[in-house]
């Protein structure tokens, strides 16, 4: 099979922003537990954070994490986290039948994302509080001292301001399954009247306001329409969640997830644009994915503690999906699928960074280990910055029963200006047949190949483990191609590939 693809400098999507390689970590399983907090492991540091499982987010260059929750933080009394260890209550979490110690706070979570190079995007609990809880804890992680809040700050270690300046208002309150869940009137009212509480304090912080949970929810896309009228002066993002799966074991459909993805994305930005003209607004409300990923693989060990058969056990091993090598081309998809919509969509969170439906994966009191769907999202963080370009497919198709035609050629374009680079991430779905792509590139010139990255497994349903790290892994490419203005190369049925190319302008 052959696929063209045209890229043109002037042919641009937007400016990405880099916070689409954003991650998320929840008070859930082992994410915080023997995932990033472990005191006794022989890597720990003196807060205790383990510090083999920093260095590998630190090589992600993620540019935020989201915190506490999820579905944790809809019961979650922020001030539980603070003050002396041995002074914090344990709590039951209502959300996965878990509980939880409270060991790790808000000012543990923050001194990890110093280490680490990253910033917190945060939540606040608008199911079983409301404004006042989040006004409070605004304050007390922004506040200046001389006030109650910032003082209080002060007495538990810390003086200066956080700064944070992403604000999630609340988590899937659309979702039935949500404590303290709301009809879409009922929340777009509290969100509303949270937001200008915020706005009240800091006119700088970003809000983000939530979306549908998925695209099958029946009350999608009317949610976001009332949510945001509510809302849409005083908000900046709106959040949506999406998770694949492969029950059926069918691997064309699973494939073709990230084309029901990207028609999600474009009716929610045709319901901002909507409302935007609606309410006669001269903002701009964006896309926040703060949750996406690949979820399945661990459903059914996940039941009996979900079902509370186990009691409350403190961080038991929830929601470890094993990741296989098709995770990888899902994965990668769905990242050309943000990039491709980086116009609407300005923040994305993977869900979660570690040991919970993770990159990263850890033994308690042992080593870590990046999962098959660790080096995807790496080329994509590392990579993926700069423009998108609008490119020109022309790719064959194969019939999907979840998204109709699909081409099997997945791709996207981001060119760095600064370093001049042009980067491709391109994926075969087909098991059966190589594509060749040729790849005209007009408007550029002198192009090189500068890095090679192929991605490909005779078994799909090959893992990695932390006895056999490194059984799916990137191994450098060979033969792509670049002269006389275009690139060519060949991708084996099923896999992934990132090409770099430098060029100069013409």
């Amino acid at each position: 099979m052959r696929a063209s693809v045209t890229a043109h400098r002037d042919y641009v999507i937007a400016d990405i922003d880099n916070r689409i390689y954003g991650a998320f970590l929840e008070h859930l399983g082992r994410a915080i537990y023997t995932g990033i907090y472990e005191p006794d492991h022989p890597t720990a540091d003196k807060n205790g954070m383990r510090g083999d499982v920093a260095q590998l987010v630190r090589d992600l260059n993620v540019p935020m994490v989201r915190y506490p929750g999820g579905n944790f933080v809809s019961a979650y009394n922020w001030e539980d986290g603070i003050g002396p260890k041995e002074n914090r209550p344990t709590r039951l979490d209502l959300a996965w039948h878990t509980s939880e110690s409270n060991q790790v706070g808000i000012h543990e979570f923050a001194d990890w994302c110093d280490t680490v190079g990253t910033d917190m995007m945060l939540a606040v609990n608008l199911g079983s509080r409301g404004l006042e809880e989040a006004r409070n804890f605004v304050e007390y992680v922004n506040g200046p001292t001389g006030s109650y809040w910032g003082d209080l700050r002060r007495q538990n270690g810390r003086a200066e301001p956080w700064d944070v300046k992403l604000w999630c208002l609340g988590n899937e309150m659309d979702g039935p399954w949500q404590i303290g869940h709301k009809t879409a009137e009922e929340y777009g009212r509290l969100a509303g009247e949270t937001a200008k509480a915020l706005r009240a304090f800091d006119k700088s912080l970003e809000l983000i306001v939530c979306g549908s949970s998925h695209s099958n929810m029946p009350t999608y896309p009317e949610w976001e329409r009332v949510v945001l009228e509510h809302t849409y002066e005083s908000v900046d993002h709106i959040s949506l969640h999406m998770y694949s799966s492969n029950h059926d074991k069918h691997t064309p459909n699973y494939l073709a997830h990230n084309v029901k993805l990207e028609t999600y994305i474009s009716t929610v930005a045709s319901t901002i644009d909507y409302v935007k003209a609606k309410t006669r607004s001269k903002r701009n409300v964006t896309i926040s994915f703060d949750e996406w990923n690949v979820w399945y693989h661990s459903h059914k060990q996940d039941r009996a503690i979900l079902d509370g058969k186990h009691g409350w056990p403190h961080a038991p091993a929830l929601l470890e999906d094993i990741y296989n090598f098709e995770d990888v081309l899902q994965v990668a998809c769905c990242l050309n699928t943000f990039i491709r919509k980086s116009d609407v969509v300005k923040l994305a969170c993977i869900a979660q960074l570690v040991n919970v439906i993770a990159p990263i994966m850890t033994e308690p009191g042992g080593g870590a280990w990046k999962q098959t769907t660790y080096y995807p999202f790496y080329f994509a963080s590392l990579f993926g910055r700069g423009r998108a370009l609008n490119l020109l497919v022309n790719s064959p198709v194969y019939e999907s029963s979840l998204a109709g035609d699909v081409p099997y050629l997945d791709v996207s374009g981001v060119e760095n200006e600064a370093e001049g680079t042009l980067t491709f991430f391109l994926v075969n779905r087909s098991g059966d047949e190589p594509l060749e792509v040729d790849l005209s590139l007009q408007g550029y010139t002198d192009a090189r190949v500068v890095d090679h990255q192929l991605m490909v497994h005779e078994d799909l349903n090959a893992v990695n483990s932390a006895a056999n790290p490194d059984n799916v892994r990137p191994q450098t490419g060979s033969g792509a191609k670049a002269e006389g203005g275009s690139l060519t190369v060949s991708l084996p049925p099923h896999s992934y590939q990132m090409v770099r190319l430098s060029v100069s302008k013409g």
